[in-house]
């Protein structure tokens, strides 16, 4: 090959020849400290076998490594468009930064969305705007059998725990959730000092390790449990089956994440991967679930208990609302989370072709709580890609009744989606359990961030939904959102899908794209 025979022209010739020259003309000798290193490295390359292109390529090679390092911030800057950034654009980036920093969110000279094309969504606008009222902005959480229902934002924190996040990333979105009055789930890693640092309010989230209220031997401890649970902080119960980043798949924590204080507030080895079980062991099937969550309200002393999930089987989740009916046990919400979501480290193939997207999953639930007549009684929360008002006001629109956002909330503390929150690299000290990077994350300062873009992101859904012509959430419904389909014509939700009337599950007829995996749910197992 031309580079072996480069190499050996430069190290067998070139090398001995400046040796000799060098006795004769001493600059000569500078010609060494480039020809001994790259005859070395050379050498190197070629004796093992690691790597077949530093094999073929020796030094040169090297060189491929180096671009393929920085590859993905050379995309990041110098390839994506403003648009096509993924897993968020540039667009979307931009808007909740500048809402974090409180700076000017207005764009110039028209959308930059291509909006004929397939997949693109909107709204239609009213020529009779209404002044949506700023109560709009808030929701009671806590059903019939909930005593201590709580007032709750339409916007929350999403589930990300310590250990995911570093300790000042955590303080900051706690403080922010204190000074905007919205809420602040903790995720499955447990109930950390730093959750309760800022004062800001909590719902905690239980997850299948039970990390925060766990045996030594990785079981449900009721005790540890109603010690915390009935802390004034703590405003509802969280029981996490799945998540859209993973479904059927128990959370992952890296080893280089696990340091000593992650390991007690956990209960787990230091320096070990922390991979919960995929499922439960505190209950078996969709009426365990049901007793569960009764269990859980009682030892809290009323407060609303829910779980979360992403949706998979359809008759699975039709077992859970016949296990409610069974029991007469209702959930006081229930969170839906679209395949769409992720925030740390999740396998590749669990987080690219498993889940059901939340749009569908959301008019999936909404069908079925209808159809047993519990919609009312439930509420539901959803997260997934939210990150603007606009967003809010589409999944309103598709049956939420609350919106939890991980992502557009870890911008506001100053992520710059640099893809390395599995690795404990990450470079704005947000997603790493390092105590140098992790300082460089400014708690005063990036909690006044995340309240304004909570406010901010709440005012632009209030004037979206006046914009429309509604002065209620509830105003909302299906046929206000349109997509854009692949024949280059419009449909609305409402005619892209079927919506059920409120309780044809029990009286029927059962709408036919219902009637197999309803037949086929049972309330005893999943």
């Amino acid at each position: 090959m031309v580079v072996r025979r480069l190499y050996y022209f430069l190290s067998f010739v070139c090398l001995p020849l400046t040796l000799l020259l060098g006795f004769y003309w001493s600059p000569a000798y500078w010609l060494l400290v480039v020809l001994i290193p790259y005859a070395v490295v050379g050498m190197y390359d070629m004796l093992t076998t690691k790597h077949n292109v530093l094999n073929n390529y020796p030094v040169l090679g090297h060189f491929r490594y180096m671009l393929e390092f920085v590859s993905p911030e050379i995309r990041q800057y110098f390839v994506e468009t403003n648009e096509n950034g993924r897993p968020y654009n540039r667009i979307i980036r931009s808007l909740v930064y500048s809402r974090a920093k409180g700076e000017m969110d207005t764009q110039a000279f028209g959308t930059q969305y291509d909006i004929l094309s397939a997949g693109y969504h909107r709204a239609n606008h009213s020529l009779a705007p209404k002044d949506v009222p700023e109560s709009e902005e808030r929701v009671i959480l806590g059903g019939p059998q909930c005593t201590k229902p709580y007032n709750a934002s339409r916007l929350n924190v999403s589930a990300m725990s310590f250990g995911a996040l570093s300790a000042n990333a955590i303080r900051a979105l706690n403080g922010g959730a204190k000074d905007g009055g919205f809420a602040h789930n903790t995720g499955e890693g447990g109930l950390s000092p730093h959750h309760l640092a800022e004062g800001g309010d909590i719902i905690w989230q239980i997850g299948t390790g039970y990390f925060g209220c766990r045996t030594p031997e990785g079981g449900f401890d009721k005790d540890k449990f109603a010690e915390r649970a009935q802390m004034d902080v703590v405003k509802a119960i969280e029981i996490k089956l799945s998540q859209g980043a993973k479904p059927s798949h128990g959370g992952v924590l890296p080893a280089a994440k696990v340091d000593e204080e992650i390991a007690v507030i956990r209960g787990v080895p230091v320096n070990q991967d922390v991979i919960s079980p995929p499922t439960h062991s505190a209950f078996e099937g969709p009426t365990g679930l049901m007793h569960f969550v009764q269990h859980l309200r009682e030892m809290s002393g009323g407060k609303p208990i829910g779980f979360k999930l992403c949706i998979g089987r359809s008759s699975e989740f039709m077992a859970i609302c016949k296990a409610m009916l069974e029991t007469g046990i209702l959930p006081d919400f229930i969170t839906v989370d679209g395949a769409e979501g992720g925030t740390g480290a999740a396998p590749v193939e669990f987080t690219n072709r498993l889940g059901m997207p939340l749009n569908e999953a959301l008019i999936f639930v909404n069908n079925c709580l209808r159809g047993v007549g519990l919609r009312d009684k439930i509420r539901i929360i959803c997260s997934g890609k939210v990150a603007t008002g606009y967003d809010m006001v589409e999944k309103f629109a598709l049956g939420a009744d609350m919106c939890n956002a991980a992502r557009a909330m870890m911008f506001a503390v100053g992520c710059i989606q640099a893809l390395h929150c599995n690795t404990n690299r990450c470079p704005s000290g947000v997603a790493t359990q390092d105590p140098i990077r992790g300082r460089a994350v400014n708690v005063p300062q990036k909690r006044k961030r995340v309240h304004r873009y909570h406010d901010a992101t709440l005012k632009s859904f209030r004037e979206l939904l006046g914009a429309m012509g509604k002065e209620k959430v509830a105003d909302l419904h299906p046929g206000d959102i349109h997509r854009r389909t692949a024949d280059e014509t419009e449909r609305s939700y409402a005619d892209l899908y079927a919506f059920v009337d409120e309780g044809v599950l029990l009286n029927g007829p059962v709408p036919d794209v219902f009637a197999a995996d309803w037949k086929t749910a049972s309330a005893q197992h999943f």
